[in-house]
């Protein structure tokens, strides 16, 4: 798959698709071992969820400059042991009879910090690794690995969670990270010195330094304030939605599985088209058409009844919307790579992240309410308008003649 990218591309690529099918493999790992090992309440589980997000990402707010001012693979396979060692904990603590719900809790923070340290290390590394024309090629690469272990991760994981318990797929997590670390290790290309801290600049303003770069640049900006609250607003609809599958449509836990992993086929086929679609069309103009395609799908889930019917309307609208998305994100991310100064990617990368796992976990909980005073449809109602809504904020205004040539294609060839 990697291969017209070179060796080091291939190791890279390859530690991404092991950590990401150990990430999907264990994708509801830590709320099972809550429920059934540790007989936690409705209310704890969701803390895992969102607490360890939240506080992950507000730990993580000062290491912006602290990465970006270091090497970025050796920050990647130190974030890839973190994880390593600390997921290995909880099924050496279960099989002790030690495991706690507090354990669990520290563990998803501690992932979730070394999850952004990972994401903002790794968006500037591939930046050096990789020739600018290429980097669409590459990022739709990964967007296909990341959709191929959604749809095969789950379902695996439930099966073998079924046959040998809760916390085996957290020990294969864990594993996944190990591998990764080992890839990492195995590239070759010397890395660019990361860039030299500045003289009397302020903590402060170092840190501060990612949100400033977003917004000074318009295109950048907008993206920003479009891509947190796209995502959001999904993820924040994701429990009612589980809530009126499993209980007001009587959906059996193998249809739901259906439901979201044979959609994301569509994932698949999206990241293969969107590099000959942007050669063609341009890069603003999929931005802006993708941008907009990807947003009215949830409406369609407000009208889902019962029996096969309902579950085909939910599998068409998943569908619809993911392969949106597989065309969207790696044009996205590509775009946001090209805009951004070399010696300012971890920062900016660290500070999106940051920013939209905080917003995610606070509209999460809202929905969350909302659901329960309304009920499950109502609130995927509610979302899925304002989804639409969001369309409004994309680069709309003709780019600035100093960023054309960034916005019209990626690729060289």
């Amino acid at each position: 798959m990697a291969r017209g990218l070179g060796r080091d591309f291939a190791w890279l690529w390859g530690a991404y698709a092991v950590s990401s099918l150990g990430t999907w493999l264990a994708l509801d790992a830590f709320p099972l071992i809550a429920i059934l090992a540790l007989h936690a309440g409705a209310a704890q589980v969701s803390l895992i969820a969102a607490a360890g997000g939240a506080a992950g990402a507000l730990l993580a707010v000062p290491l912006g400059p602290w990465m970006e001012f270091r090497r970025k693979r050796r920050l990647m396979i130190r974030a890839d042991l973190v994880r390593f060692l600390t997921l290995l904990t909880v099924p050496v603590a279960y099989a002790a009879g030690a495991l706690t719900y507090a354990h669990l809790l520290v563990v998803a923070v501690v992932v979730a910090l070394a999850d952004i340290v990972f994401v903002g290390a790794g968006g500037a590394h591939l930046k050096a690794l990789v020739p600018r024309s290429h980097l669409m090629e590459a990022n739709g690469r990964f967007e296909m690995v990341m959709w191929t272990s959604t749809a095969v991760g789950p379902p695996a994981g439930g099966a073998l969670i079924g046959m040998l318990g809760p916390v085996v797929t957290v020990a294969l997590n864990a594993a996944s990270y190990l591998l990764s670390a080992l890839g990492i290790r195995a590239i070759t290309a010397p890395e660019p010195d990361p860039p030299v801290r500045r003289t009397g600049i302020s903590r402060r303003a170092e840190i501060a330094e990612g949100w400033r770069t977003i917004v000074a640049d318009r295109g950048l900006r907008v993206l920003f304030a479009n891509t947190v609250l796209v995502s959001a607003l999904i993820m924040a609809t994701a429990p009612p939605l589980t809530f009126l599958m499993l209980h007001d449509l009587g959906l059996t836990p193998l249809q739901y599985g259906l439901a979201f992993g044979v959609p994301c086929l569509g994932g698949i086929l999206g990241s293969r088209i969107s590099r000959p679609l942007v050669r063609r069309f341009g890069q603003r103009a999929m931005l802006l058409t993708f941008g907009v395609a990807r947003v009215p799908w949830l409406v369609g889930l407000t009208f889902t009844g019962q029996g096969p019917a309902g579950l085909a309307l939910i599998m068409l609208v998943e569908f619809g919307l993911i392969t949106c998305m597989g065309v969207f994100n790696p044009v996205f991310t590509t775009y946001r790579l090209e805009r951004v100064e070399d010696g300012k990617v971890a920062r900016v990368l660290t500070a999106w992240t940051i920013t939209s796992r905080t917003t995610t976990a606070t509209l999460t909980a809202v929905w969350g309410v909302l659901a329960g005073l309304a009920g499950a449809r109502a609130a995927i109602a509610v979302g899925a308008v304002l989804l639409v809504a969001t369309a409004a904020v994309l680069p709309w205004r003709t780019p600035s003649r100093d960023a054309a040539p960034a916005l019209v294609t990626t690729s060289a060839d």
